[in-house]
């Protein structure tokens, strides 16, 4: 698989957390890269890595008892995982910024919203109270909040859900970062809701030549959103593919089933959804096989006993898996 010049490359990165009950093995050894422009997909059943691989880039997770045992993540020809925090609270926000699941959690319930808005640009650019209220106004603008002037003294709670992720990605916005990540954004939002945030975030990374890292257990957002996409599970990456090629013809079984569990417009009522038997792998237990086998149905006895890398199967996708699932056999 060609890659472009690479904005963000994570090699060989692990996660754990070590907890009265045993080390959790969160993130297993994965490694990606986001190449500038480039719009980026990260899919996965809860618990699979997503979003504790993203925080953990920009220094989110708590330490203890989170630890990065190894691994490196190069941003603008630095280390993320190396950076002192000080450093680090230069590039959150200014290079990179972060919409979180829920708003009403990431937004401060007693400021109000001009305050939040105009923090970051008086710090990262020494605004004066009059310019970041002004550029405060225009980020509320293009988010699509009316009567942006007016809304700058109201308080979160004074927002529905939708109106308060716009509001988030105004503020991630404000510094206009070259890398944004968005941990699924629109879960708490109802369907109509969602389709518009989805369209809104499209429509700034065309207009900014933005990246975007868009964290989702729904591969029916993915579609018309996303260049290239990352499948996790088990904490590992188990198959990279551009979007068309992902639809197309799946590499990995995981794959595979999530997409016979998406509902399709045409069918019938009385036929009930495809679900994944079994259940997502307890990652207190390090990984010495495939992290799917135990809910595969191709299954073979090497899967129990090595994992299966990440390897190219086409110039366009990768797959960590040791056989063709659209034809059974094993891969050589």
């Amino acid at each position: 698989m060609k890659q472009d010049p690479a904005l963000l490359n994570v090699h060989d990165l692990q996660v754990r957390f070590h907890t009265p009950e045993g080390t959790i093995y969160a993130v297993n050894g994965i490694s990606f890269h986001i190449a500038e422009g480039e719009a980026v997909a990260v899919v996965g059943e809860s618990g699979s890595g997503k979003s504790v691989c993203m925080m953990s880039l920009l220094g989110l997770i708590p330490i203890p008892p989170g630890e990065i045992v190894s691994g490196t993540a190069v941003f603008l020809e630095r280390d993320l995982l190396k950076l002192p925090e000080k450093e680090l609270e230069l590039v959150r926000g200014r290079d990179i910024g972060m919409i979180f699941q829920d708003p009403m959690t990431s937004l401060n319930p007693v400021l109000t919203l001009g305050r939040q808005l105009t923090e970051a640009l008086v710090r990262h650019f020494n605004l004066t109270a009059e310019e970041a209220r002004n550029r405060a106004i225009e980020l509320l603008q293009l988010v699509g909040i009316p009567d942006a002037a007016s809304r700058l003294g109201n308080y979160p709670h004074q927002f529905s859900g939708g109106m308060r992720q716009r509001v988030m990605i105004a503020m991630m916005l404000a510094c206009n970062p070259k890398l944004l990540i968005a941990d699924e954004p629109t879960t708490a939002l109802d369907v109509t809701i969602q389709a518009q945030i989805v369209e809104l975030v499209q429509e700034i990374r065309a207009k900014l030549r933005m990246s975007l890292i868009w964290i989702t257990h729904d591969l029916g957002v993915v579609a018309g959103l996303a260049d290239r996409v990352l499948v996790m599970y088990g904490g590992t990456i188990v198959e990279e593919a551009d979007v068309e090629s992902l639809y197309e013809r799946p590499q990995h079984p995981y794959t595979l089933a999530l997409l016979a569990a998406l509902p399709r417009v045409h069918q019938r009522r009385q036929s009930r959804l495809k679900a994944i038997p079994g259940a997502p792998p307890h990652l207190i237990l390090e990984l010495t096989g495939c992290p799917f086998a135990p809910r595969c149905e191709f299954v073979r006895d090497r899967c129990w006993r090595e994992r299966p890398l990440l390897q190219p199967v086409s110039p366009t996708q990768k797959t960590a898996c040791f056989v063709n699932p659209h034809t059974g056999e094993e891969r050589a």
